[in-house]
């Protein structure tokens, strides 16, 4: 926590509910936002805010606009048509929702004390092996082989330090409300079936940030908590910690991603370290504001999607599903599309519940 601030009480009864349905409904929102230019090698920042401005969307504050006819150079996902404005009618398919909606399926079978052999039996059994991608996918086919972990994480597995593990830590996160360590504790198990180093320190420090946001006084104490719960000489714990300085130093959003891109030079776009620079950033130049977080954080480039998905969960959490604009939520219609099996066409105020019902649950 920063000097002179103190950790706010940890919500309950209608505020506990409110903010993890904030978080659900941030997570979802910042994925849709995220999703048509996930394709961090064409849509680079630069790029990104080119097609802003020739559709006269910045500043961004609401989904994106569909592309004009015959703009070259632009061409968004395949997807794009159901997550533009206009088009969207509930939340697209995506393996960001999914594995929120599996790791809430996890905690509901096997509890809190689940092992890392259960997260990867759910896999095979819930999740088709052609949704999964990356490390996961290596990591399905080393189950699906007979490999049991940890070595499901490292047998010719070439992506074991990317986004993969990070982006299935939300949901340890709102089921920790306000303990960090707890959190971390329950992604590192998630994390190993299929990532290593790196990779997994990014699924503990999401984890540990979303459970710091329920009592955090703002965005940076949630963000030093969460540092806490990794190695501090990891170069995840490193880069978040730059990134916090160069924020510190009064550099603004854009020379902080110059800066910071240099330094993680050479990792990739879907590398878990850069992709932590652009979602701290985002949320530190966000300032609380749901609506600047999830834009700054997708205007940053790379794995847009994976970053806007939990940018919007921490701003969610923070501010509470009420003070989401509505521009946000109402296109989703309380429905989320996905892949896992028995999760289509769910509510997103159900799977809230069902979360919150969790969380309340004496450990």
């Amino acid at each position: 926590m920063t000097a002179g601030t103190a950790p706010r009480p940890a919500p309950a009864g209608p505020d506990l509910a409110d903010r993890i349905l904030g978080g659900w409904t941030g997570r979802i929102a910042g994925n849709m936002l995220g999703k048509p230019v996930e394709q961090g090698e064409h849509w680079t920042r630069e790029r990104i805010d080119a097609y802003l401005r020739l559709t006269g969307a910045l500043p961004l504050t609401d989904y994106l606009p569909p592309p004009p006819d015959g703009a070259q150079g632009f061409e968004l996902r395949p997807e794009w048509p159901a997550c533009v404005r206009g088009g969207i009618r509930e939340s697209c398919r995506d393996d960001d929702v999914d594995y929120t909606l599996l790791g809430l399926h996890l905690l509901e079978t096997h509890g809190f004390g689940f092992t890392t052999e259960q997260v990867g039996e759910l896999w095979l059994l819930r999740l088709p092996y052609l949704q999964t991608y990356t490390a996961e996918r290596a990591a399905y086919r080393n189950l699906a082989n007979g490999l049991r972990p940890p070595l499901t994480a490292t047998y010719d597995n070439p992506y074991q330090e990317w986004i993969g593990a990070l982006i299935r830590a939300d949901v340890y996160g709102w089921t920790s409300p306000g303990d960090p360590r707890r959190a971390a504790g329950l992604a590192r198990r998630d994390a190993v079936v299929s990532h290593t180093g790196n990779g997994v320190y990014g699924a503990m420090w999401a984890a540990a940030l979303v459970a710091a946001a329920f009592t955090a006084p703002d965005v940076r104490s949630a963000l030093v908590a969460a540092l806490e719960v990794v190695p501090p000489g990891c170069r995840l714990a490193r880069t978040v910690r730059e990134t916090i300085a160069l924020y510190e130093a009064g550099l603004g959003w854009s020379r902080t991603l110059d800066e910071m891109a240099e330094r993680t030079a050479g990792l990739g776009w879907i590398h878990v370290v850069p992709n932590a620079a652009v979602l701290t950033a985002g949320l530190l130049h966000g300032e609380g504001d749901f609506t600047r977080t999830i834009a700054l954080t997708v205007r940053g480039g790379l794995d847009t999607d994976s970053n806007g998905a939990t940018a919007g969960s921490v701003a969610g959490v923070l501010c509470g599903a009420a003070a989401i604009p509505p521009q946000w939520s109402a296109p989703l219609r309380d429905r989320v599309r996905s892949a896992v099996y028995g999760f289509d066409g769910a509510g997103i105020g159900e799977l809230a519940a069902r979360t919150l019902r969790l969380a309340t649950l004496t450990p």
